[in-house]
């Protein structure tokens, strides 16, 4: 399906589970935090996915569940966004859990299974609609997405490779509005030519050894595409678009990694720490080498 509604109920889900978020895990579990926030994510889950259906799918007809190869779309940029997604949509409940009192693994199981199953409910949509069809390369995605926060966190109980976001304006929306969005928030959702998608390593974190690298910063792999004005390839070519793809090394900040005391400024680490931060950045295509001063 379109990728752009996909990802509007996802950051809704986002959002709506972590205004409940504390800066700090509790060591006791605390009922008086633990109902509310069930209640939350359940209502959540069931408003999203019923006004997702009514919206989207209601107005298709139904069929026998059948699958859809779309693995061959927009250079894979859609894939690279549903493994963003679920890790979020992983990470953040297993950490609200975690606030609640609940112990660490359990929450963390808990927060993972929250975001594959959120993720599995929109491609099983997807399946039985006509319009559509389950994407196993969209599952793939989802369950890298969902691996990466679940490995992490059980086998150190924290992050040290993070997926990361980015934008920036492209031109190619006015080429082709229906498909890239014709206001900026749906080039945001819709637009990936602007979209670049991230790792960044945490380098102390993952050598643990006290060095002259600063904690907080992180070494950052990108990947990204252009010149894409429809999701086939030689439909671009056709309106004389030529796709490519982009891979960029940077520099970037782990928030998280930050010391404060401030319990405001650890929600608004946590919250912005989905985001890579603009630095100087080496990206490598197809036509050579370039350097940004600055690159979103």
């Amino acid at each position: 399906m379109n990728n752009v509604y996909k990802h509007i109920i996802c950051l809704l889900l986002i959002l709506c589970l972590f205004n409940s978020l504390q800066a700090q895990d509790s060591v006791i579990f605390k009922k008086q935090r633990f109902i509310p926030i069930v209640t939350l994510a359940g209502a959540t889950y069931v408003g999203s996915m019923y006004g997702l259906y009514q919206s989207w799918y209601k107005d298709y007809p139904s069929e026998h569940f059948h699958f859809f190869n779309d693995n061959s779309e927009w250079m894979q940029m859609d894939k690279a966004g549903h493994y963003f997604t679920s890790f979020q949509l992983s990470r953040i409940p297993a950490d609200v859990l975690s606030w609640t009192g609940t112990k660490r693994k359990r929450a963390i199981w808990y927060g993972t299974a929250t975001g594959f199953v959120f993720q599995s409910t929109i491609e099983v949509f997807d399946g039985f609609s006509s319009e559509w069809g389950f994407s196993l390369g969209d599952m793939t995605a989802n369950t890298l997405g969902c691996a990466t926060l679940l490995t992490q966190y059980l086998a150190w109980n924290e992050l040290r490779i993070i997926p990361k976001f980015s934008y920036h304006h492209t031109s190619y929306s006015s080429v082709s509005p229906d498909l890239l969005g014709d206001t900026p928030i749906q080039q945001l959702l819709k637009d990936y030519n602007g979209q670049t998608y991230w790792l960044s390593f945490n380098i102390r974190k993952l050598t643990q050894q006290d060095f002259f690298w600063p904690k907080w910063l992180c070494a950052s792999v990108g990947y990204g595409a252009d010149a894409m004005v429809r999701g086939n390839i030689s439909e671009s070519n056709s309106e004389g678009y030529y796709p490519y793809r982009q891979v960029y090394l940077s520099l970037d900040i782990d928030f998280q990694s930050i010391r404060t005391r401030s319990k405001f400024l650890k929600t608004v680490f946590y919250t912005v720490n989905l985001i890579k931060v603009p630095m100087p950045t080496l990206e490598f295509n197809k036509h050579g080498l370039n350097m940004h001063g600055l690159y979103f």
